[in-house]
């Protein structure tokens, strides 16, 4: 019982940051309808900035994540503008395809910059354990797990309580009566993709303190994940990347506890399949019909 109590919360710590990077791809492609899979890698490129100014800056943790926050923030407004704005009326296919230009072009300028080869990230943080009974819960993951529940809570408050929020909401619907209403639609698709990117620039950071190591092609795979997570809880809804978050978090890290790390990858693209066939709009999504 022990263990699995233990598991559960490795599994929580691991779900807090594919909730975080599930959150930018969620709140995408709820506003402008557009999977970017070149978020993956700005999670990567918020884990070096945060490595070169606790590394070479000599910054602590936290400035070091408000940093790698803001930089990412920039970045994906920039992607947006060059890569993303021009084919907003082109087809799904177009974009998609651009959306993965990107994610190899930000790989291959990081390898180029920084090396291909795995680094270690800085001890930024002093690890204390806590021992209850059989259970053991460190620093790193309660700052994960602390520092996933403010920014969702932030990000809640943004999008139910503020004028931008309300804007988001209006182009998420309508586009065009958006934009009949007054509401600037090229900002607040800009402002979507500046909350996603500052999300995925704080778990770049996160994930270098939590695994001790950071390489240019480590936003494959969680990138992948975290998606899966978006789909799962419902792309499109913030609570479903949440909840889909932890649910992947905790089911690959129990898989892998017990005898299957070989395969826990294969088990997360294997619930893929299933909620595609079985509900392809996610836990909390709405099936909505389309006029043809």
């Amino acid at each position: 019982m022990d263990n699995l109590v233990q598991q559960l919360i490795n599994g929580i710590s691991l779900g807090s940051i594919y909730a975080l990077i599930a959150l930018g791809y969620t709140m995408v492609y709820g506003v402008i309808k557009l999977i970017n899979f070149a978020h993956g890698e700005i999670y990567m490129v918020g884990a070096y900035v945060g490595y070169t100014l606790i590394q070479n800056v000599g910054l602590g943790l936290f400035p070091a994540i408000l940093i790698s926050m803001v930089f990412c923030a920039i970045l994906g407004v920039v992607i947006e503008k060059v890569a993303y704005k021009p084919l907003r009326g082109a087809t799904r296919v177009a974009t998609l395809i651009t959306a993965i230009g990107v994610s190899y072009l930000l790989q291959n300028v990081m390898i180029y910059i920084m090396g291909p080869e795995v680094k270690a990230f800085p001890t930024a943080l002093k690890v204390q354990n806590w021992t209850f009974g059989g259970v053991t819960i460190n620093s790193q993951q309660i700052l994960i797990f602390l520092t996933t529940v403010v920014l969702m809570v932030g990000l809640q408050m943004i999008v139910k309580y503020t004028k931008m929020g309300k804007a988001m909401r209006a182009v998420s619907t309508d586009p065009e009566a958006a934009q009949l209403m007054g509401i600037n639609v090229d900002n607040i698709i800009s402002f979507t993709f500046v909350l996603g990117s500052t999300l995925a620039g704080a778990a770049g950071v996160l994930v270098g303190i939590y695994y001790n190591s950071i390489s240019p092609l480590m936003g494959v795979t969680p990138g992948l994940k975290a998606f899966v997570a978006a789909v799962f809880g419902g792309i499109g809804i913030i609570p479903g990347a949440l909840v889909g978050g932890y649910a992947i978090g905790i089911i690959e890290t129990l898989v892998s506890a017990y005898g299957g790390s070989m395969f826990k990858d294969a088990v997360v693209y294997l619930i893929l399949i299933i909620i595609l066939i079985v509900k392809p709009s996610g836990i909390f999504g709405k099936n909505t019909k389309e006029k043809v």
